[in-house]
């Protein structure tokens, strides 16, 4: 793996486990547990996914699960509103729903109808870029409702899974990222 670039993101790196074998076999699954125990990391990781997008946005989406531990922080920090994408069955209201692909299997996101509103500039926040694939259904989530995805932050991005490419025409801004 690359080293980071930037004085922020090795101190952020340094505070990312990586867990061989889980949840399957031949995945190395980035913990970012230590990042979000250490009060200094996690406001530093806040700060770094903020502040690219200052202004540029009305709401933030924040992808299941560790998307809603950086996406809701985030959201306050810009002064918006912060949005769930569960996956499917934990939300109780009406929803619109888009399955996926991940690297070791499928499942399903969900949406409340009429939690981002029609021509609302959305950013999409999760922890990790890997292949994209949950990444691309919350966007495909956001569009059906006539809102528009503004771009996607991650905490960190694993640029040799090639997720960026499932996200062609959106901005993508990652605060680390894995060259492989």
């Amino acid at each position: 793996m690359s080293a980071a670039t930037s004085e922020p993101a090795a101190r952020l790196r340094s505070l990312v486990r990586e867990v061989p074998d889980f949840p399957e076999p031949g995945i190395a699954f980035q913990d970012i547990t230590p990042l979000l125990g250490d009060a200094d990391g996690l406001a530093l990781a806040v700060e770094a996914l903020a502040e690219p997008w200052a202004g540029q946005v009305d709401v933030v989406v924040g992808v299941e699960a560790r998307g809603f531990i950086l996406g809701a922080p985030v959201a306050r920090r810009l002064d918006l509103g912060f949005v769930p994408v569960r996956k499917q069955g934990k939300l109780p209201w009406e929803t619109s729903s888009e399955a996926y692909g991940l690297e070791y299997g499928t499942d399903v996101l969900e949406l409340h109808i009429d939690a981002v509103l029609p021509d609302q500039r959305v950013l999409v926040i999760d922890a990790v870029l890997a292949t994209g694939g949950t990444a691309a259904a919350a966007g495909r989530l956001v569009d059906r409702v006539g809102a528009s995805v503004v771009g996607f932050g991650f905490l960190l991005e694993l640029a040799f899974l090639g997720g960026r490419e499932r996200l062609t025409g959106h901005r993508i801004e990652s605060v680390m990222i894995e060259e492989g």
